[in-house]
């Protein structure tokens, strides 16, 4: 992983929607940036800080289903697992993840990788 080869968008909040290959039972999240010793100022303010875990129905459900926040920390380790709050009996294709702030860069905010964790649901009749 270099400096620069994430998804970038302007300002400190922005959002992502995944589509999974099957649905799944989500258990955790995981996120990753880039660690300081490869940011080419040591610092890596334009890493998620506040964050938060939807899951949606379909690709046009706007409201979702609330399963967690977290804090993704800048001391940390690169790339950093969350539970799942909000456990449901539901299964989910798609998966939104929102970003409420960073770590201090008021013009960009940088996703490396974002990995969702869980079990498919076996009613699943297949994938994609």
């Amino acid at each position: 992983m270099q400096p620069g080869e994430c998804w970038p968008f302007t300002g400190s909040q922005g959002y992502v929607v995944v589509q999974l290959s099957r649905k799944i039972f989500v258990t955790e999240v995981s996120i990753e940036h880039i660690p300081k010793s490869l940011a080419p100022n040591g610092m890596i303010d334009s890493a998620p800080k506040d964050c938060e875990i939807w899951g949606l129905e379909n690709e046009m459900d706007s409201v979702g289903s609330f399963l967690g926040a977290f804090t993704y920390s800048s001391s940390g380790r690169p790339i950093q697992t969350f539970k799942v709050e909000n456990s449901t009996a539901v299964s989910y294709r798609f998966i939104e993840l929102k970003i409420n702030s960073n770590h201090g860069n008021d013009h960009y905010t940088c996703l490396y990788r974002f990995r969702v964790h869980g079990y498919v649901d076996p009613t699943d009749p297949g994938s994609v």
